[in-house]
């Protein structure tokens, strides 16, 4: 009697499973949409050839905002400009998280105005001299102050664009202008001219931020005598070894000779080799080759690199008090050291006594003026798209109006020295075309090593002569 329950069985099962295998083939899931990236390249960014120019210093981190960019501004304060449904191409040097910021900051204009971005990434500046040279340029390129004197008979004119020109300082028209006309834009800009320090350290031996030049030496020599190292002045960086010297240099002229001196230097009717900037080295080499001055001496700054000498400040111990460094360096402490705390455990100040700012800035061209072009620059050039900048934390924006929509504390500071600055100076190297900044980053570095400083300056004052028309 116990077969025919068996095959009974047997034949139940194999009832059932057929009809669950019929149910599973002829049941779909439920379609799911996906949504493209809100930007993607038009085509791979090409890198088969070398730079026309090098990157003159290490690109910059970005610290995040201390909150997300929460505020949405509502479509009836961005003027499309008829742009709506159309597309505009951009060429930048930005990627990862910087390239995530911009596309963060623009969405707002691109929901309003149904705008499409076509961009490419790239940090080879041969390939955007081969799209303007092809007669293919993007409609707005991101980049170097020295492009748009490159570039100026194919640019549009700020002043033939909606730009909100009242919401910059007036040295911005100045430093974007060729032969009187403004060409570029500031969009993303950092300031050089600071020092970063431990409060702690600095509270602990009863030190005090100074506030003039005299009280900076005064704090270097006590330093010194109490047995601390005052700087931590590694600038190893490649093949741009030497750029963080030639900033501290720069700096130091802006305290003893002014912006007008420096700006002489750019266009050349300063002479590199001018008594005053020998001056600067040899106060420079002071501290970068002394071992009771710097970290290592001058085996120190020659072979630490630019990063590690900044976090050689907020080592457990110290193993200095004070680095100069832009802005960047923030995240790099932040990153490296998660738990300290801005404000308390890492702070800066600016370099006492500069009579105007050493500082950099991005700068947006126009190759056309077509309708999305001016909603762009109408965008980002308004109050709201510099608060818009402002929250999202991408360094810091020239646009007055971003004043009250930082986040993020040190950028907020940096952004109100820059705001308050009398004027800014670009950096000499970056400003100077031809490969002058490649070689002042050897000179200084040179100088360091102990070679000879006359030969070093009246060579560069030769390069210099030769990329400027003086």
């Amino acid at each position: 009697m116990k077969k025919p329950f068996v095959w009974l069985s047997l034949l139940l099962v194999l009832a059932l499973t057929l009809s669950a295998c019929g149910t599973a083939a002829t049941t779909e899931p439920p379609a799911v949409e996906t949504q493209p990236p809100a930007v993607e390249p038009s085509e791979p960014p090409a890198a088969t050839e070398p730079p026309v120019e090098e990157t003159t210093e290490a690109p910059v981190e970005t610290e995040a905002p201390t909150e997300p960019a929460t505020e949405e501004p509502v479509a009836g304060e961005i003027d499309c400009f008829g742009a709506e449904g159309t597309s505009v191409s951009l060429l930048y040097q930005w990627s990862g998280l910087e390239e995530e910021n911009l596309t963060n900051i623009l969405q707002p204009l691109l929901d309003a105005c149904d705008i499409t971005l076509e961009v490419e990434s790239t940090r080879d500046q041969a390939i955007l001299d081969t799209r303007v040279q092809a007669n293919n340029p993007p409609d707005i390129a991101f980049w170097n102050i020295a492009q748009l004197e490159q570039y100026a008979d194919l640019l549009v004119a700020i002043d033939d664009l909606p730009v909100a020109q009242e919401n910059y300082a007036d040295f911005w028209r100045e430093l974007g202008s060729i032969d009187g006309t403004w060409y570029g834009l500031p969009v993303k800009a950092d300031v050089k001219s600071i020092i970063w320090y431990s409060p702690v350290a600095f509270e602990a031996f009863g030190y005090t931020v100074p506030e003039t030049w005299d009280d900076l030496e005064a704090l270097v020599e006590q330093m010194v005598a109490d047995g601390n190292t005052p700087w931590s002045m590694g600038f190893e960086s490649g093949d741009a070894t030497g750029w963080t010297g030639t900033d501290f240099i720069q700096d130091i002229l802006l305290v003893t000779q002014g912006p007008n001196f420096v700006q002489g230097l750019i266009d050349g009717t300063v002479a590199y080799n001018d008594p005053a900037v020998a001056e600067a080295y040899e106060l420079y080499g002071r501290w970068a080759r002394d071992e009771a001055y710097t970290v290592g001496g001058a085996q120190g700054t020659l072979s630490t690199g630019f990063n590690d000498a900044i976090l050689a400040v907020f080592a457990d111990p110290p193993l200095a008090m004070m680095v100069k460094q832009s802005g960047f360096a923030g995240g790099t402490i932040a990153e490296t050291y998660p738990a300290l705390v801005y404000g308390v455990d890492y702070d800066f100040f600016q370099v006492p006594g500069v009579q105007g700012l050493q500082g950099g800035t991005d700068w947006m061209m126009a190759f056309s003026d077509s309708p999305a072009v001016q909603a762009v620059f109408a965008y980002l050039s308004s109050e709201t798209g510099a608060r818009r900048w402002a929250e999202v934390g991408f360094d810091i924006t020239p646009n007055l109006a971003g004043a009250e929509g930082y986040t993020n504390e040190s950028l907020a500071k940096r952004a109100d020295m820059l705001y308050n600055a009398a004027t800014l100076v670009a950096d000499v190297g970056d400003a100077i075309p031809g490969g002058f900044g490649s070689a002042e980053f050897r000179a200084v570095t040179d100088f360091v090593n102990g070679a000879d400083l006359q030969p070093l300056l009246d060579n560069l004052a030769e390069i210099q002569a030769q990329n400027t028309g003086q």
